[in-house]
């Protein structure tokens, strides 16, 4: 693949972690304006050469950083309506404030591929034992042009800190729906394979019909869908499963259809991009009766992952010598069972990989086609972010597209070069976004990997 140089241009600096960059038009205004969300609560949009605060909810945000600075929780999700000019409607997830719960053992959890019960483990005592709880929510602009909060989506209760998604809100141009991209709540390895359980929220990528049941508010605290009161449960349908950790979805319409993109964060290996086109998502409503009659429900055209089978296009059981013990086979029967189902990613990149025109990955953090013609070389591709490569000696993110390849198989990738000097500070890739038409990038860095380090932030346009 061709090597592309690009530029970064800073445009705002000095602000909290940015977790959400896009862009919309206010009621009344006729510029597309940049906003941005901070993991710890605000959200800013950039006007006439300066940053405006839209909302603060940092108050109502949970208090992030409790386990040294690090934290995956906060203001995850923001989306504009796609009639957000008229309507004045958007979105947020984020995580509650005063929600904070003792938590679930086991913390620290890696399944043993010679016993059987590490692969079997259940989610007890869940109102008691859990992590936090998430919200999403509808809010809208008043007369006055001030936000205001309308109503409550879901409840989620959460069992760990991690794996909550981010930039985890998006509208699909193709169905009209906000599309929720849920991670599997946490740990590591899943402990209780929330992921590729049917009735657990956790581990999902759920379409939302925010235009049915508009008078549904305030839903219960849940963590399974057959715990939902059934109006809830008529507004959702589960496009995808088997989700470890998600940097949102994006949409590239080619012809009269769409592409989707997404992601997983690996575990162990690799860090994962998929595609896909034609997909049946399943009403949530048929997923609890069929739960309810114990009756298997056709799948077919439903997205899956592979998660916690497979990490991207490797099974993730640990292969070694259980000869003395009779559960040796299990080692493998999630990576089997889920063969011929899951779906092939587009792209992997190795968290350990030496080759000159490639980098060891940690975390994928965003995942957006672009379809500007000012860099030539990404045009129609899929520019990807990771927080910090490997080999950087000074903590630096790293920048990559891939594309689709005609036959549908796997694709290589290619570093994108950026020309910047960032000095002495560690850069952290932490979030990327686009305009409404896709004619321009993105790219969010902050000075640390903690939270509560404040205002080490900068926002920048990528550029030729």
């Amino acid at each position: 693949m061709k090597k592309v140089n690009v530029g970064l241009r800073p445009i705002v600096s000095r602000i909290n972690l940015p977790t959400v960059l896009k862009t919309a038009v206010l009621p009344g205004d006729s510029v597309e304006r940049l906003f941005i969300a901070t993991q710890v609560g605000e959200i800013f949009y950039v006007g006439e050469e300066e940053i405006r605060t839209f909302l603060d909810i940092s108050q109502q945000v949970i208090k992030l950083g409790s386990e040294g600075g690090y934290d995956e929780r906060g203001l995850l999700g923001l989306a504009f309506h796609p009639d957000f000019f008229h309507n004045g409607l958007f979105y947020l997830h984020y995580s509650l404030a005063g929600s904070q719960g003792p938590g679930v053992q086991p913390k620290d959890f890696k399944p043993d591929p010679c016993n059987p019960k590490t692969w079997n483990l259940r989610w007890t005592n869940r109102e008691s034992h859990y992590d936090h709880i998430d919200t999403v929510e509808e809010w809208g602009l008043q007369s006055n042009g001030h936000p205001k909060k309308l109503r409550t989506l879901l409840n989620l209760r959460r069992p760990f800190l991690n794996h909550n998604g981010v930039n985890s809100l998006n509208f699909s141009p193709e169905t009209g729906k906000l599309v929720f991209t849920n991670g599997d709540g946490g740990s590591g390895y899943d402990p209780f394979n929330l992921s590729q359980d049917d009735m657990e929220i956790a581990g999902k990528i759920i379409e939302i019909d925010v235009r049915k049941n508009t008078d549904t508010n305030n839903p219960p605290i849940v963590t399974r869908f057959n715990e939902l009161p059934p109006a809830s449960q008529e507004m959702l349908t589960v496009m995808a499963k088997g989700v470890r950790n998600i940097t949102g979805i994006s949409f590239q319409k080619v012809y009269n259809q769409y592409i989707k993109y997404t992601g997983n964060v690996g575990q162990d290996l690799v860090e994962s991009i998929f595609a896909f086109n034609h997909y049946r998502p399943i009403p949530v409503t048929q997923l609890v009766k069929a739960y309810n009659m114990n009756a298997n429900l056709n799948q077919k055209g439903l997205i899956n992952l592979g998660w916690r089978g497979w990490e991207g296009d490797f099974p993730t059981a640990i292969i070694r010598d259980c000869s003395n013990n009779s559960a040796f086979d299990q080692k493998i029967y999630e990576a089997v069972a889920l063969s011929g189902s899951r779906l092939q990613p587009l792209t992997s990149y190795f968290h350990d990989d030496t080759r000159p025109d490639k980098f060891g990955g940690t975390a994928l953090t965003g995942i957006q086609p672009y379809l500007g013609s000012d860099i030539p070389g990404l045009t129609g591709k899929v520019v990807f972010t990771d927080v910090v490569r490997k080999d950087s000696e000074r903590k630096r993110g790293t920048l990559a597209y891939t594309s689709l390849k005609r036959d549908g198989k796997q694709n290589d990738f290619s570093v994108i070069h950026a020309d910047y000097d960032f000095g002495t500070q560690s850069a952290f890739y932490v979030s990327l976004g686009s305009n409404l038409n896709q004619t321009k990038l993105y790219l969010g860095v902050f000075g640390s990997m903690k939270v509560t380090d404040y205002n080490q932030g900068t926002i920048f346009e990528i550029v030729p």
